[in-house]
């Protein structure tokens, strides 16, 4: 059984993780079908859009700690790097937009999971914790690269090493996720950010993901030059033909994506 449910919809996939009574919390048939369907949405032309959500009361509570401790089972190193370094690396190679509708608690490394996508919109009754330091382990799932890029260092190191729970809305107010909203209209915001999503140049979408993804590693010089490169690429593509086209005649766009 994967635990993973796939539904493509007009340009939007959705991914559910489903796995509600253990709070979807991962093992590897789970994580490794996880990656197949990044893969498979990522390489469906349909696709414009993506949102990864939990199914039932969690998010993601992370790993679970059964299979982890289990002497039968995958040692920590190949939990991290078959597993959860493999999906991080998909969501931000993703060629198109990734939402992380969070939907209730985001522990360990489904808080990094759901912190490595694009936009995060959480269910004001969800919360966000870096439990590793719980269990005396390291934040994985790029944790340590991501959460003190989004609110400090101090804050990241505070929360990484206390452990402590992090409500939506303050994880909104801190600048750790883009929007928290009221449990009554978080599905229906979700699929208005996603349809959105759905309809604008793709391509462009995912050329701003690449400069997005480098520009921590790049001095101002080199950000610089990327951008140019860049920039030319989208230039050339028939979304933005369409784009400048359309404003000029004064009408709304119809973007392919490409």
């Amino acid at each position: 059984m994967s635990f993973i449910n796939l539904r493509v919809a007009s340009g939007i996939a959705t991914i559910t993780f489903d796995r509600a009574e253990k709070f979807n919390s991962f093992v590897r048939p789970m994580a490794l079908a996880f990656q197949s369907i990044l893969d498979q949405v990522a390489d469906d032309t349909s696709v414009r859009c993506v949102v990864i959500t939990g199914n039932g009361k969690a998010f993601c509570a992370g790993q679970d700690l059964q299979e982890a401790t289990d002497p039968e089972g995958p040692a920590l190193s190949k939990i991290v790097s078959e597993h959860y370094n493999p999906i991080i690396t998909r969501i931000r190679n993703m060629p198109k937009p990734v939402i992380s509708a969070v939907n209730g608690v985001a522990a360990g490394a489904g808080a990094n999971i759901a912190l490595a996508c694009d936009i995060v919109i959480a269910t004001e009754s969800a919360s966000f914790i870096q439990a590793f330091s719980k269990i005396g382990l390291i934040p994985d799932s790029g944790g340590t690269y991501t959460l003190p890029r989004l609110i400090g260092f101090q804050r990241a190191s505070a929360l990484m090493m206390l452990g402590e729970k992090v409500s939506a809305r303050d994880a909104q107010s801190m600048g750790m996720i883009y929007k928290s909203v009221s449990d009554e209209l978080f599905l229906a915001e979700v699929d208005r950010v996603a349809a959105q999503l759905a309809t604008m140049p793709t391509y462009g979408l995912a050329l701003t993901k690449r400069a997005l993804n480098e520009t921590y590693q790049n001095n101002l010089e080199s950000q610089l030059a990327l951008e140019d490169k860049l920039q030319t690429l989208a230039g050339i593509s028939d979304d933005y033909r369409e784009g400048t086209t359309a404003f000029l005649e004064k009408r709304s766009p119809i973007f392919k994506g490409s």
